[in-house]
This record gives C-alpha cells, structure tokens and sequence, in this order.
C-alpha cells in the first residue's frame, strides 16, 4: 500500500490525493519492477536542505509580523491587546516555578490566599516550560515574543510537511497551503497575546498520527507496530496539547469528527471495514491518555478553583456572517471598518476574504470528485456554520435564524470555546483544497490550468497577507521592582499588595510579580475562577472593602476614613495573609491614595520610588 506518510514518490507523480485505501503491490517481491536510476540529488536539492529552507522563509516571514515586539521585548508592547499580554507574561513566569519544584497545578501566587487554578486558566504550562531558560535570564517579555513568533512559523512549517509529505504534494502546493495555514486572517487576530490559540503546530501531528491510525487498520494490511505506533502517538500528542491549549485540541477533535463522518459518507464499503481497529486505536490512544492526564483533569474541573462551565456568552462571541467574505483589518486589503464585524482586534476569525473564498469554492468545485477534497469542503462549510452562534448575526444585525451551534449550545465542554473559533479550524481546510488545486494545475496539460490556478491562487492569498502587528511603548516598572528593592518588603513565598490591586480590565500590577518570575503573591488579578453564583465561573473576584476604597481615591473621589474602615483594612490584610503594601510614584492618583494608606495603616516607609507599609 502507498503510505502517504512514509512514501518517497515525487509528488508530481500523484495525480491523486494517497488515500487510506490506495490499492496494495500484489505479487511476489521478485515481480516488483525496479524503479530506473536516478541521479543522486545535489545537496541544495535533497528534500531536508529544502525543508530547511521553508523553515526558514517562514520564520523570517513571523519575524516580520512581530518585527515591532522583537525589536525592544521589554519596551513594548502588542498595541491591540496589551491586557492579555501582561496575563500570558504572568503566566510565562508562574510557569517557571515547575522547574523549582513548585508542581501545583493550583497556584497561590495569584489571587491570595485562594490561588488560581492553572488549567483552568490557559497558562501554556509545556510553553512555559519549554522557554524558562530563557525567562530566567532575559524575562517572561522576550519569552512571549519568541514563543509568538515561533508558534506562526511552526504553524505554517508542520501543515507544510503535512501536506508534503503525507499527502505528497508539490513543494510549491505544500507551501502555499502551509502559509494559509500559519500566517491566515484568524490566526495573526489570535497572534494579539493569545499563545494558546496560535500553538498550533501539534495540530498537523494529531492529523498524522489519525491518518496513520486510519492505514494501518486496513484489513488487508500485515500486522505491523504501525497501528500501535500511531495510536500511543496520537496519546502522547494530545497530552502534551492539553498542556498548551485545550481549545485548539477541542476544535481539531470536532474538525476530524466532520472529516471522519464525511469520509464515512463518501466511502461506507471502505468505512465499514476500516472501522474495528480504527475505532479500537482510537479508544487506545484516549486511555493512554487518560493515564497521565486523569489527576491534571480532575484538578481543572472539580479541584480547588476549578470550573466546569464556559464563562463567554455564545451570542456575543458568534461571527458575523458579513465577516467572512470582509477582510481583517490586519491584513493588506484590510480596512478598519471590518472591526465593526468582530468583538475585538484579537477575534478576526472569519475574515477570510471574498477573493479566497471564491478561490476555494472553485477549487473545492473542480476536484469534487476527489475525496479528501470533497470531505474536507463539507468539514469546512460545517464549521463556518459552527462559528455563527446560536442564532446567525449579518452586518451586526442578530436575525431570528437559527444556527447549527443552538443544537450544542450548553453542551458539556462546547461552552468552553467560543464559536466564533471555529472559523480558525476551517482555515486549514480551506488551505487543503487550495493546495490540492496547485498541486493537480501542475501536472495538467492544458497550460491554462498549468498556470492560471496558482496565478489565481496567488492573487486571492496575496490581498489577506498579513501587515506587521502595531505595539507601542509599555509602562516602565518602578525602581522598587525592577532593581530588586521589593525584596526589602516581603519574603519570597509572601503576598504583596500593590495600589491599585489587579483586576481584568487593569491586569497592570500582575506585571510586578512577573519580573519578579512570580516569587511572590498578589491578591484579586486577571483571571478566570469559581466566584459566581453556585460556584459558576467569572473572571476575576470582586473586591474586598479595602480595594474599593483606594480605588475611589485613585479614581479621585472624595474619601473620608472611618474607624469602620480601618477595622475592614486589618481584616482584608489579614484575609490576604499580606506582608506589605506598596504605592509606587508616578501611580495615577498616588497622592490622594497614600493619604487614605496613612489613614489605615500609619506612616509608610520609602524604599526606592515606592511608598511602602509593612504589615
């Protein structure tokens, strides 16, 4: 049987998509006509030394989007989602206490004395694992940056080496498609501070392993370690996914499943014999799974501040039908007025552009009859349709037509991903059909087609490439902080409390914590915990008396300090098991805010450019 995975046949020799059920060489091994000699290749052109430089456009290609951030990592910061970026940099840091043998997956450096739940939360924990060497000695800031720009070129590389070689595409197709892949509309939006959601070069190694798993439960195939192979791959994948973002795995199980269903429809006879051991590595690779990742689970959705509901509404976060055809406003032939169609410069999911929806309906229209081409159109149209919400919104108005996502509404787990989201997994679809197209126009013979539909396929891919991200200087750190001086204030292991305390739409004070690599706690912050009603989810925790008052003196409301109050301070400290308080200058309404301090907790003490109260 031709493995598309392992097959070493130029890929202009297959006119057809390598299918699951590609016809095995039948006779003895002596019949086997001998492939002619080939001159062996030089070495620009061996197929590695290639690869090597794919990787390296694309990576060049990623330095160019987040040429900005990776010019001054410490100086600035993404422009269009600075909140989220200081919560992913909190996150680099707290990750880096695995290494120091601080292996909770409930953490007590945020949110004192309740902690945060790591999974829960999307702490990236294998990134920051991955990249603490390089946070220990440069700072969470250049991790975030590096990691955002390696997630763009991994992306674009691994569905690169997907397409080449397990479908045996052409170079040129292979490329193509992995830089739809890795440098599309939604995944730049998602590149504003969401790593998690641009980690996806896993995602073409799941396909892999399924592929795999799918070929060698043929029943005609020999008993090979190919089928245990790939299903103790496919766990072994998936656990360390869970680990970096659990939508993306969510939304690329809910991908296979359309594909898996279409192909089924495509193909039954083949479907029905393929099913048994199919099914059962299946089965294999999700209690293998299971094994290292029961205990981690259990922790997330029923351990202390787990969650086991989606805190979005699906209404809100539903795309736009509009957007689809519209172009990101990141993006060349993007316009702002495509922000009106989104919730956020961080949520262009479905703005694909009328030129490469065109394109790929054309391309789905002329290989209809090709399989995965077919499968992978219906698996694409089901997930537009998923992106659109309960209830389906055109140019931001919300009509009374249902949509496929009202059926799965409230679901288990389903309410944990936005449905605009979905729009990202039809992306590499689309991306699949385009490349298939180049790759069937390069071995036509008429020259119209030989030419005319990679012309095309450039002409729709060139107006929704992607323009570098705008960032913008950050705030500098006080003195206190960036030369060590909190040290002078609270222990390692112990709560600070800065003024303001940290909230969702103020993450700013989490950013004292993170150069300190998270060695100390902070009460509230800019995270996702079980402070609703009956214990459901909401980001953040509401604020205790003391917070409240000093946010009313910064805010530069009048403020009067009563006995009450002074009572309410002792408690809240006492509640936070806190070691200091710490004002720094240049705090928008600092004056009037110390004041207030004085009044609850006497004198404070100077230590650098903060006004500090030891407790």
């Amino acid at each position: 049987m031709v493995d598309a995975v392992t097959s070493t046949a130029s890929p202009r020799d297959a006119r057809q998509t390598p299918d699951i059920d590609s016809p095995a060489p039948t006779g003895p091994p002596d019949q086997t006509p001998r492939p002619p000699t080939i001159a062996a290749p030089r070495w620009w052109q061996r197929p590695v030394v290639r690869d090597v430089g794919v990787a390296l456009l694309f990576l060049a290609g990623a330095a160019a989007v987040l040429s900005g951030l990776l010019r001054d990592p410490n100086g600035r910061w993404l422009a269009l989602n600075p909140e989220d970026q200081t919560l992913y940099e909190w996150f680099l840091a707290v990750d880096t206490g695995f290494w120091s043998g601080e292996v909770d997956l409930v953490t007590d450096r945020l949110n004192a004395p309740d902690g945060v739940n790591l999974l829960t939360n999307t702490t990236v924990i294998a990134l920051g694992l991955l990249f603490t060497p390089v946070t220990w000695a440069f700072g969470a800031p250049v991790s975030f940056a590096l990691i955002a720009t390696l997630n763009l070129a991994g992306t674009a590389f691994a569905w690169h080496l997907l397409l080449a070689r397990g479908l045996l595409l052409t170079r040129g197709a292979a490329m193509a498609g992995g830089a739809l892949c890795g440098f599309g509309p939604g995944i730049i939006s998602q590149n504003n501070s969401h790593l998690h959601m641009t980690a996806q070069w896993l995602t073409p190694v799941i396909v892999w392993c399924v592929l795999a798993l799918a070929r060698s439960s043929r029943p005609d195939q020999p008993r090979t370690n190919a089928w245990w192979t790939a299903s103790f791959g496919l766990a072994a994948v998936v656990t360390v996914q869970i680990f970096i973002g659990e939508e993306v795995l969510f939304l690329t199980a809910v991908t296979l499943l359309l594909v898996t269903l279409g192909y089924t429809a495509a193909r039954p006879r083949l479907a029905r014999r393929l099913a048994p051991r199919f099914v059962g590595g299946i089965v294999l690779a999700a209690v293998a799974a299971l094994v290292p990742l029961a205990y981690p689970l259990w922790t997330q959705f029923f351990g202390p501040q787990g969650v086991r509901d989606g805190i979005f509404s699906a209404s809100y976060f539903s795309a736009d039908l509009a957007s689809w055809p519209a172009f990101s406003a990141l993006s060349l032939a993007g316009s702002p007025g495509a922000a009106d169609l989104t919730t956020g410069p961080a949520e262009y999911n479905a703005f694909v552009g009328w030129p490469l929806l065109a394109l790929a309906v054309a391309c789905a229209i002329w290989q209809r009859r090709d399989a995965a081409v077919a499968t992978c159109g219906a698996a694409a149209l089901g997930m537009a349709l998923l992106s659109l919400g309960p209830t389906v919104v055109v140019n931001g108005h919300r009509t009374a037509i249902p949509g496929p996502y009202a059926l799965i509404d409230g679901a288990p787990l389903v309410d944990g991903a936005l449905p605009m989201r979905f729009a990202l997994a039809a992306l590499p679809l689309l991306a699949v059909i385009i490349a298939v197209a180049i790759d069937r126009a390069a071995a036509a013979r008429r020259p119209l087609v030989r030419y005319g539909v990679p012309v095309a396929a450039l002409a729709a891919l060139l107006p929704a490439a992607p323009l570098p991200l705008p960032t913008e200087a950050r705030p500098p750190l006080p003195e206190f902080i960036a030369g060590g001086h909190w040290r002078q204030c609270v222990p390692e292991g112990g709560v600070l409390v800065p003024v303001p305390l940290a909230t969702p739409p103020e993450p700013g004070p989490m950013r004292w914590a993170t150069a300190a690599h998270a060695t100390f706690g902070m009460p509230q912050g800019f995270f996702i915990g079980p402070y609703g009603e009956n214990g459901t989810g909401t980001m953040g925790i509401h604020p205790r008396p003391t917070s409240q008052l000093l946010t009313k003196a910064l805010d530069g409301e009048p403020v009067t300090v009563t006995p009450a109050d002074r009572a309410a301070a002792q408690e809240d400290v006492r509640y936070w098991a806190a070691d200091c308080v710490a004002l720094a200058d240049g705090t928008a309404g600092g004056p009037e805010a110390r004041v207030v301090l004085e009044q609850l907790f006497g004198p404070g003490t100077r230590i650098a450019d903060a006004w500090t109260w030891r407790l």
